[in-house]
C-alpha cells in the first residue's frame, strides 16, 4: 500500500485545481469487509445489486448498467467500509500516478473485469484503487420510466401504471465520507483526481464543513456529486448512494425493503444541493445505503455555490433529518480518535465539534 504524499496546501480547501494530476472519469466501485459473505448477500440482492463473482474470500457484485461491478466484499475480522475506487481514462494516467506516489506498482485486476490498477491510501486512511481498462457487462434490463400525466399535459391515455415491486439499482452514484482532516483530505482529490466543489456548506463562522465534490469531465455534465467530503472528528464512511430509474422506482424499493424488515434510517425527500429524491436504509451491520433519482448534473464551467449548513437545509420536503442519521457511535477507539484529533488535526477544534453537534442534535 503506497503512503501518502501530502500535497501543499497553496489555498484554502476545497478548492478547484485547474492543473491536476489527473482527471478521474468515473465512481467504480466500493470496497467492504464482511465476517460472513452470505449474511450481506440477501440485503444487497434486495436493494437492487446482484452478485456476479463469488468465493470463499470476495464476493463481487453488481448494477443493472454496464459497469462489471460496483460492490466488492473481502472476508474478514469485522464489518468495515475500507475504501473506494475511482477510474482514469488512459494508462498514461495510471503510469503518472504510479510514478507521483512512492512504492505504487500497477498490478492486474483481481475482480471480474480484467484491466489494470494502484493502491493507493488516501489522508484520511481510506483505502483508494485507481482503475484502468475495465471490461463491460451487457446492460440488464430494467422497469422503463414512468410516463407522468400532468395537469397540463396527458401522456399516458387508456393505460395504467402497474409497475412491478421491485428493487433495481442502475449504477453506484456518489459516496460520502466523514474526515478530521477535511482540508488535507479535500486538497488531495482535488489536486490528484480533478474533483470539482459544486456546493460548499460553511459554519456560522464561515469555515467549510461539508463539500460535495464532482468530476471534472469538460464540458460534458457530470453528477452534482461523486464524493462529499464532511468534518468530523474522525474518518468514517457515511453512506453510499445507488441511482435507480426514477422516483417510482424510490418508492417502489422502500416498499419491499421495509416488507423484508429493513431499518429505515430517513426519506423519501428531495435534496436542496443535489436535488435527488432520496431515500436510506441501514444495511444488517449498520451501514447507510441511498435509493435516489433525478440528481442535477454540472459542466465543468459552472461555478461552486457557498451555503450556510443547517439541518433544515438537508432537504425541500419529506421527513426531517432524524437526529441519529449523523450522530457517531461513540465507541471505545471512537473517543480515542477525537481526543487524539484533537491535539493533532489543524481544521479540528472543540468550538467547531459543538457547532455542528447542536446544528445537527
Amino acid at each position: 500500500m503506497a503512503a501518502f504524499i501530502s500535497p501543499t496546501l497553496l489555498t484554502p480547501q476545497p478548492a478547484r485545481c485547474n492543473e491536476p494530476l489527473v482527471k478521474a472519469s468515473r465512481l467504480a466501485y466500493l470496497l467492504w469487509e464482511r465476517a460472513d459473505l452470505d449474511k450481506v448477500e440477501p440485503f444487497l440482492n434486495d436493494f437492487g445489486l446482484i452478485a456476479v463473482e463469488k468465493s470463499e474470500s470476495d464476493m463481487f457484485l453488481r448494477a443493472y448498467e454496464e459497469a462489471p461491478f460496483c460492490y466488492w466484499i473481502k472476508k474478514g475480522s469485522k464489518a468495515r467500509f475500507i475504501g473506494w475506487a475511482l477510474e482514469v481514462q488512459t494508462e498514461q494516467d495510471l503510469l503518472r500516478l504510479s510514478r507521483q506516489f512512492q512504492d505504487c506498482p500497477i498490478e492486474n485486476h483481481p475482480g471480474p473485469c480484467g484491466g489494470k490498477m494502484i493502491k493507493l491510501t488516501d489522508p484520511a486512511g481510506f483505502e483508494l484503487h485507481v482503475v484502468w481498462s475495465m471490461s463491460s457487462y451487457p446492460v440488464l434490463p430494467t422497469h422503463q420510466p414512468i410516463s407522468h400525466n400532468t395537469a397540463y399535459t396527458q401522456n399516458r391515455v387508456n393505460a395504467t401504471q402497474r409497475s412491478e415491486i421491485r428493487s433495481e439499482v442502475i449504477r453506484l452514484g456518489h459516496v460520502v465520507l466523514e474526515v478530521a482532516n477535511y482540508q488535507e483530505v479535500s486538497a488531495w482529490y482535488t489536486q490528484n483526481f480533478g474533483f470539482i466543489p459544486s456546493d460548499v456548506q460553511v459554519l456560522p463562522d464561515g469555515s467549510p464543513a461539508v463539500a460535495f465534490l464532482r468530476l471534472n469531465k469538460g464540458d460534458t455534465p457530470a453528477d452534482h456529486h461523486t464524493l462529499a467530503l464532511a468534518q468530523g472528528f474522525m474518518s468514517c464512511y457515511s453512506h453510499s448512494a445507488f441511482e435507480v430509474i426514477d422516483a417510482d422506482a424510490v418508492g417502489m424499493g422502500q416498499r419491499l425493503l421495509r416488507e423484508r424488515g429493513y431499518k429505515h434510517a430517513w426519506g423519501m425527500g428531495r435534496h436542496i444541493l443535489g436535488s435527488q429524491i432520496f431515500d436510506y436504509w441501514n444495511d444488517p451491520w449498520g451501514f447507510k445505503h441511498e435509493h435516489y433519482s433525478d440528481g442535477d448534473c454540472f459542466t465543468a464551467d459552472q461555478p461552486t455555490g457557498i451555503h450556510v449548513v443547517t439541518k433544515e437545509a438537508m432537504s425541500q420536503w419529506g421527513q426531517p433529518m432524524p437526529g441519529s442519521f449523523t450522530k457517531p457511535k461513540m465507541t471505545p477507539s471512537a473517543i480515542a480518535a477525537l481526543f487524539k484529533n484533537l491535539s493533532s488535526v489543524p481544521d479540528l477544534t472543540f468550538k467547531k465539534l459543538v457547532t455542528l453537534a447542536k446544528l445537527f442534535g
